[in-house]
C-alpha cells in the first residue's frame, strides 16, 4: 500500500513540475478554450486616446483565455506613453505573455530602452516555449510569425500570431513561410492575426490550400473587421486544425481599436 501511496505522489509531483494542472478536467477526453484575435493598434480607440484598461476590458468581456495581438508597442513613442504594452495588458488580466519584436530601433530621446513594435501573446495558460520567426520583407516593414507552445490544462497547443504585409508579393511570400514552419509542429494548432488579406485574395487561398487549417469564420456570415464603423474587409482571422470544434464565432462591437476583434470558443480533444 505505500508503494502505491507514494507512486501515486511521485505522479503527481511529476505532473507539477512538467506544467500540468491536475484537474478533473485534464483526465477527460477533451478542453475547451476561449481563443481571440485582435489588432489593438497600440492601445488606442477611435478617439484617439491610449487606453490600455479599456482594451483589456474588450478581452474580458469576451471571456478570451489565449489572445494574439497585434501592433504592439513596446517603449515605442508618445503614442503609447512609451510603455511596454503586452506587460501592462498581461498585468491587467493576471495573464502570462510573450512579446515577439518585429521592429528593434534605437531608444528615443531621452529614453533607455529600445523602441520596438511587433505582435504578442496572452494567455491564461503557460506558455511553455516561444520563438519570433521573421518573415520575408522585401525592405518594407519586417514581418514576423510568433511561435508559441500553451499548456492549456495538460495539452500542449500550438498557437501561432502573425500580421502580414501589405503587398501581393510580401504576403505570398510571407504565407509559405508559415506553412513552412507549421508543417514542422505537429499537435492541435491555431493561427491568428491580420493577414491583411481578404478571403477571395491569392495569399488565403494559397494558405487554405497547402495546410489543413479550418477558417472559423468561413461560415460564419459577417465576419468583417475593418474598418471599425461599417466594416467592409475580412482581414481577421483564426484557424484550426480540423480536431478542434469550433463554435460561437463573433465578431465584437468595440470603438477600442480601428480593427474589431473576433473570437470562438473551441474545444480541443486528447489524443
Amino acid at each position: 500500500m505505500k508503494k502505491i501511496l507514494f507512486s501515486m505522489m511521485a505522479t503527481v509531483v511529476f505532473l507539477f513540475a512538467s506544467g500540468l494542472e491536475v484537474t478533473a478536467e485534464s483526465q477527460g477526453k477533451q478542453v475547451s478554450v476561449d481563443v481571440m484575435s485582435y489588432n489593438i493598434y497600440h492601445g488606442v480607440g477611435l478617439d484617439r486616446v491610449f487606453d490600455l484598461q479599456r482594451t483589456a476590458n474588450v478581452i474580458k468581456e469576451a471571456d478570451a483565455e489565449i489572445i494574439g495581438i497585434q501592433e504592439v508597442d513596446r517603449y515605442y513613442g508618445d503614442r503609447s506613453e512609451f510603455k511596454d504594452v503586452a506587460k501592462e495588458l498581461a498585468d491587467l488580466l493576471g495573464y502570462h505573455y510573450v512579446f515577439a519584436a518585429n521592429l528593434d530601433l534605437e531608444p528615443a530621446d531621452g529614453q533607455t530602452e529600445n523602441r520596438q513594435y511587433g505582435t504578442a501573446i496572452l494567455s491564461e495558460y503557460p506558455i511553455i516555449d516561444s520563438e519570433n520567426i521573421f518573415l520575408s520583407s522585401f525592405g518594407q516593414e519586417q514581418r514576423g510569425l510568433l511561435r508559441t507552445k500553451i499548456n492549456v490544462r495538460g495539452i500542449h497547443l500550438n498557437v501561432y500570431n502573425t500580421h502580414l504585409g501589405l503587398d501581393v508579393v510580401s504576403r505570398l511570400a510571407q504565407v509559405g513561410e508559415i506553412i513552412e514552419v507549421a508543417s514542422h509542429h505537429t499537435g492541435s494548432s491555431f493561427l491568428m492575426g491580420d493577414l491583411n488579406a481578404e478571403p477571395d485574395s491569392e495569399e488565403y487561398q494559397f494558405l487554405v490550400d497547402q495546410t489543413d487549417f479550418v477558417d472559423a469564420f468561413a461560415d460564419a456570415g459577417h465576419a468583417n473587421t475593418f474598418p471599425v464603423i461599417d466594416p467592409i474587409k475580412r482581414i481577421d482571422y483564426i484557424f484550426a486544425t480540423p480536431e478542434i470544434e469550433l463554435t460561437n464565432q463573433r465578431v465584437l462591437q468595440t470603438e477600442a481599436s480601428d480593427h474589431l476583434p473576433v473570437a470562438v470558443e473551441a474545444v480541443i480533444p486528447r489524443k
